[in-house]
């Protein structure tokens, strides 16, 4: 059969419910596991299913009925000075291997992007050096390198392991232990959190996630197989998770939220956080400029030569700009694991 042949014989719909069991086998024969080991259920549902921004925005290809395409886009809405912006954020896109080179990826884009027009403002992700370019060629644009920052906390073990921050190979040590709770125990109540959401960012001017407690608790307390730890109290919360890089423990922190937006608040809780985990180093990811990103420097973090690059396709005229970097507020909580 001839390859134009085969690419009409290739039907594009929507996502239905019945595809998850041949969804979650053909992401782990293109991608590999999950961010929490094996592609599950439960991880599926909480990414895709009962995020509280909507649910993904999900089309299949398929051919002879077998499923061996998926294009899925996350909802997520943003702030910016008071006004909500809808966006999606493009995440797991796999192609059958059997499959490949029959241009399954860009027409699943291309429809969904036709399809996303009218709901949301623009598209978002931090795409890897092999997916960059496949964007690039359907409109998307680099906004930038995102500023990460490292802080060290065991110089000879960082010194030693340091080329496995580029790894994603899991370490067999035991995991660290930590000294801090988990987010569903947290006891801040849900008023308290929405109190200290908006005088966190009561100067933000820039796209920042528009979380709620809710959608607090569905990243942080609802995610399966990720151990998110918290510091604080109702004046302010350091979330992180500590996980293996390569040879490293890390402890990425993904989110800081103070109540009084004061830089020795912000040093204080990083402290706290990182006397808690018995870690190699910490990462972060903090707006330039801001409060919080002062009082990490303070305590040791500096920005790091290896960061995620931002990329993004507007679909609607939006303000602020989401194609400049100086428009966006974001933490690794908003791009860590998707």
């Amino acid at each position: 059969m001839s390859r134009t042949n085969a690419k009409a014989q290739v039907e594009v719909r929507p996502y239905q419910d019945e595809d998850e069991t041949d969804v979650l086998e053909l992401l782990e024969a293109s991608l590999g596991q999950g961010p929490g080991g094996g592609r599950t259920h439960d991880f599926f549902a909480w990414k895709h299913l009962i995020n509280p921004f909507g649910r993904s925005f999900m089309l299949v290809a398929e051919k002879d009925g077998r499923v061996i395409g998926l294009r899925a886009f996350m909802r997520w809405t943003f702030t910016a000075g008071g006004k909500e912006i809808k966006a999606v954020r493009a995440v797991d896109t796999a192609t059958h291997p059997d499959y490949q080179g029959l241009g399954i990826f860009t027409r699943l884009t291309k429809e969904a992007i036709e399809q996303l027009a009218d709901e949301a403002a623009f598209v978002f992700n931090t795409p890897n050096d092999k997916s960059k370019p496949g964007y690039l060629k359907m409109g998307w644009r680099e906004v930038g390198e995102l500023p990460i920052s490292v802080k060290v906390r065991r110089p000879v073990s960082f010194a030693r392991g340091i080329k496995g921050l580029r790894e994603t190979t899991v370490d067999t040590s035991p995991a660290p232990a930590v000294n801090a709770p988990r987010f569903s125990e947290l006891t801040v109540s849900d008023g308290e959190l929405e109190a200290l959401l908006r005088a966190s960012r009561l100067t933000e001017d820039r796209i920042t996630t528009a979380h709620t407690a809710g959608s607090l608790r569905w990243r942080y307390d609802q995610s399966p197989h990720l151990d998110y730890r918290v510091t604080g109290d109702a004046n302010g919360l350091v979330i992180f998770r500590v996980r293996a890089r390569g040879s490293l423990w890390e402890a990425t922190v993904a989110e800081v939220m103070i109540g009084e937006l004061d830089a020795g608040a912000a040093r204080s809780l990083l402290k706290d956080a990182a006397r808690s985990a018995g870690v190699d180093h910490m990462t972060c990811l903090l707006p330039s400029g801001s409060t919080v990103l002062k009082g990490a420097r303070r305590t040791g973090f500096l920005r790091s030569p290896i960061g995620m690059t931002l990329t993004a396709r507007p679909l609607q005229d939006s303000s602020p700009d989401p194609l400049a970097m100086s428009s966006w507020a974001l933490s690794l909580g908003d791009v860590e694991v998707f």
